[in-house]
């Protein structure tokens, strides 16, 4: 039988055809895919590093600023750019350290202005000069101090922010700088050293928040390695919780005299409706096994992992052969696919035909084949192979640019237990 994916997973996050919440503030906060997760995931930790790179910046721009003073036709306003700077980054530094989670909308436009003022007034201060690379300072370090917010804003408005300073600058450039093979080299690099910083730090904490929600992710799927055969999933008790809380309001209130029997209609179907969830719930524990529920509820699995165990023979296995196969998995959909590609897992388990060996007789023999498309065989990992082995004894082929591997696995007689 081939299960479909449930309705919500292990990070909260809605895998069903019909939008609902999740169903703990805890998972839901976790689940956003654009949201800024400050205390959550641990990222103010990059946002003091950011803090001191870009006061780092600020302090070489304004050694620089000092060293051309005699250059500029009006310094006054690259000096009134660079305090407006440096009253911006001391304030945003302040707000995100007080701020736990997402930096308001109208305190990013009021520093999105604050920095539009400073690569304004930089800008005019050098203008005469004609080579916005050599003395531009401040408009440089105001594209670096988009790093400040990367924590607490969404993804999507700090690369509108910067793609707006770095279109700025080449705008600039090139109205106003007599363009030679001599001059353009400084201001590519002006451009870059406004620019790229803050897409670094964009892509690292793009990195840092799925790895962490893999690893989070990973660590509520190893739950179900000591689970029994067959269980109830890692979401079913708070559903539990909440209809055992339902059904002894009912009771008690009738109880107590509140509610009048016979159950008026209303009621009586309500009644009903909790018994019906209750009844399937207990259903579901005693035909589901541990690694359905491994699968189903988990956020990267859920995606990638075809399961079919007709028979539900995953449940026979320990706790050891149970973390190879669950790792086998992990690694295979986390290995780095070809691009354009996707990483996929077909895992089927059925009776095995292999005669068990001599000593052996309070065992039986599962087959186990997995199927990865999309990974290399020889991009295989060693430590995959050493999670394989863990199950059983296996043998490996190629077939139609995919990974094949057959496992042969002894476990406990059920009839025995």
């Amino acid at each position: 039988m081939t299960y479909a994916p449930p309705e919500e997973n292990t990070l909260g996050v809605i895998v069903g055809s019909k939008p609902r919440h999740s169903k703990s503030a805890t998972v839901r906060r976790l689940a956003g895919d654009d949201t800024p997760r400050l205390t959550s995931l641990g990222t103010g930790f990059v946002g003091v590093g950011a803090a001191v790179l870009v006061s780092l910046r600020a302090i070489y721009g304004l050694v620089w600023l000092i060293i051309q003073w005699d250059l500029y036709p009006n310094p006054i306003l690259a000096t009134a750019a660079w305090i407006i700077l440096i009253l911006i980054v001391a304030a945003t530094i302040t707000t995100v350290q007080l701020v736990s989670g997402q930096l308001p909308h109208w305190m990013f436009a009021l520093f999105l202005i604050g920095l539009a003022a400073v690569v304004a007034l930089d800008l005019y201060a050098i203008w005469p000069l004609h080579d916005i690379g050599g003395h531009a300072t401040a408009a440089i370090a105001a594209g670096m101090t988009l790093l400040l917010v990367l924590t607490v804003r969404p993804s999507s408005d700090i690369i509108i922010a910067v793609s707006v300073i770095g279109v700025a600058l080449g705008v600039a450039a090139v109205l106003n700088v007599p363009l030679t093979t001599d001059s353009v080299a400084p201001q590519i690099t002006a451009i870059a050293f406004a620019v790229l910083p803050t897409v670094i730090g964009l892509s690292l904490i793009s990195n840092f928040r799925r790895l962490v929600q893999v690893e989070l992710d990973r660590v509520l799927v190893q739950s179900t390695l000591t689970a029994p055969r067959f269980a109830v999933g890692m979401m079913a008790s708070e559903e539990l919780a909440r209809l055992d809380l339902a059904a002894e309001k009912l009771l008690d209130s009738v109880a107590n005299g509140t509610t009048k029997l016979p159950l008026a209609p209303k009621i009586a179907s309500t009644a009903a409706s909790l018994a019906t969830e209750l009844r399937l719930h207990l259903i579901e524990g005693r035909r589901e096994t541990w690694l359905y529920h491994a699968i189903t509820e988990s956020d990267l699995l859920g995606k990638s992992v075809r399961l079919t165990d007709k028979g539900s023979l995953a449940g026979l296995l320990d706790p050891v052969q149970r973390d190879g196969l669950l790792s086998t998995a992990w690694l295979f959909v986390t290995d780095t696919p070809k691009r354009g590609a996707k990483n996929t897992v077909h895992i089927t388990i059925a009776p095995s035909t292999t005669v068990v060996a001599p000593g052996f007789e309070d065992k039986v023999a599962i087959g186990i084949t997995i199927t990865s498309i999309g990974v290399v065989r020889n991009r295989i990992d060693a430590s995959t192979w050493e999670a394989i082995a863990k199950v059983g004894h296996f043998t490996d082929s190629t077939e139609d640019s995919s990974v094949r591997l057959d496992i042969e696995c002894l476990v406990d007689n059920p009839a025995d237990q």
